[in-house]
């Protein structure tokens, strides 16, 4: 990794250091107890570069020592560890009907977590209640000596390709809203990284970079929430994400799946999102937006028209679960979203027709496997988070 990058910038001592000092702190996150000598292995870098990198790790609080370790080098070594107990990362997601919010460890543990009803409103209004909650979780106890290395922002729209712009959010109602520079006059105190994206791509970048031991090649997040989106990550030491010249790559649920069905809120017709998705099921139980829909539902599970509308909708998304095997295919997929809360009623109908059919192209028994998060209320922002991490790692910040 390093060597790819002597022949463009050879005379940029600085660089290259930060590119080494990059390449061992990712290799340590993703292996802890790695020894020098096993990183100057693997890396295929000399010792004394691997030895200055690690000292100044060390000294800016990145690593901790360990334990002597048997090496594959010849003598033992200490082992090496992320330093869990340095540096923080904020993460939020603003959602259609709450804001949540998370302060975690570099190693993904999440220190301290807030999760905030709203009405949606303007996104003025929503930047500045944003910042009120960051600042409650800023002065929490679990974070107050640590410090901050920026924080993430997800969105439920597509996000313009290089530009922090959030395209259009056809259920908040948003359109061309430069989220972030609302946000920095309420919190101009906090520095380090700023970044936004949408949602399903912060959650897959999430579930794939905290990700130690085996690791999948690529992961397929899907949201099933209000509305209905995807991620895919690819890649190990920093994800990349597919996004489109646009930044419309995964947005699923305004993928057709009934061609003249009913209008949805992008104003298209038989949208995937009028068959599965949070406000589709609203609509069709009446169920007012004002009352939590899971909630809602739960004690009426057994009614026949609630069944119905659950099964039918399940057995949407197990179409667009088919679809994205086919036009993706990941090494993994994740869905996540509060829908999953409805439980077997709708999750039964969508799992099944998915396991059912993602053998029938190439009639190979090779399982693709699915993954249900039960509680997936965090993992946008805690994603948005690992989002802050990569580009602190990555980024000029890692001096």
């Amino acid at each position: 990794m390093a060597t790819s990058y002597q022949h463009q910038k050879a005379g940029d001592l600085n660089f290259l250091k930060r590119l080494n000092r990059s390449a061992i702190l990712e290799m340590v996150r993703r292996v802890p107890g790695l020894t020098r000598a096993d990183i100057a292995t693997q890396a295929q870098l000399t010792k004394a570069t691997v030895g200055s990198g690690v000292q100044s790790l060390l000294n800016q609080g990145w690593l901790k020592e360990g334990d002597l370790q048997k090496s594959s080098g010849g003598r033992p070594g200490r082992a090496l560890h992320l330093n869990d107990d340095r540096h923080y990362l904020l993460g939020a997601e603003v959602g259609v009907h709450r804001l949540r919010l998370v302060a975690c460890a570099p190693s993904g543990k999440v220190l301290e977590a807030l999760h905030e009803p709203f009405v949606p409103t303007t996104p003025e209004s929503t930047a500045a209640l944003l910042a009120e909650l960051l600042q409650q979780l800023m002065r929490s106890p679990a974070v107050a000596q640590r410090e901050n290395l920026g924080i993430g922002v997800a969105l439920p729209g597509p996000i313009a390709t290089g530009d922090a712009v959030l395209r259009r959010a056809p259920n908040l109602g948003w359109q061309d809203v430069r989220f972030l520079d609302l946000l920095h006059p309420h919190l101009p105190e906090l520095k380090g990284v700023w970044l936004m994206d949408n949602e399903a791509k912060s959650a897959a970048f999430g579930e794939l970079y905290f990700r130690t031991g085996k690791i999948p090649e690529s992961l397929l997040y899907v949201s099933a929430g209000t509305g209905i989106g995807s991620g895919l990550a690819e890649g190990s030491h920093s994800p990349l994400l597919t996004r489109g010249v646009q930044g419309l790559a995964g947005e699923i649920g305004h993928t057709i799946l009934q061609p003249g069905g009913h209008y949805c809120h992008c104003g298209n017709r038989g949208c995937a999102e009028t068959l599965v998705s949070g406000w589709s099921i609203r609509a069709t139980l009446g169920i007012d937006e004002k009352d939590d829909l899971i909630q809602t539902l739960e004690p009426r599970l057994q009614e026949p028209e609630v069944t119905l509308t659950l099964r039918r909708a399940g057995e949407a998304l197990g179409m667009l679960l088919l679809n994205l095997h086919h036009t993706q295919n990941p090494a993994e997929i994740v869905l996540g979203g509060s829908l999953t809360q409805l439980g077997n009623t709708f999750l039964e109908p969508a799992l099944t027709y998915f396991e059912a059919n993602q053998h029938r192209l190439l009639g190979t028994t090779q399982r693709v496997p699915l993954r249900v998060v039960e509680d997936s209320t965090f993992v946008a922002a805690r994603g948005a988070a690992a989002q802050v991490l990569a580009r602190a790692i990555h980024g000029p910040e890692l001096s």
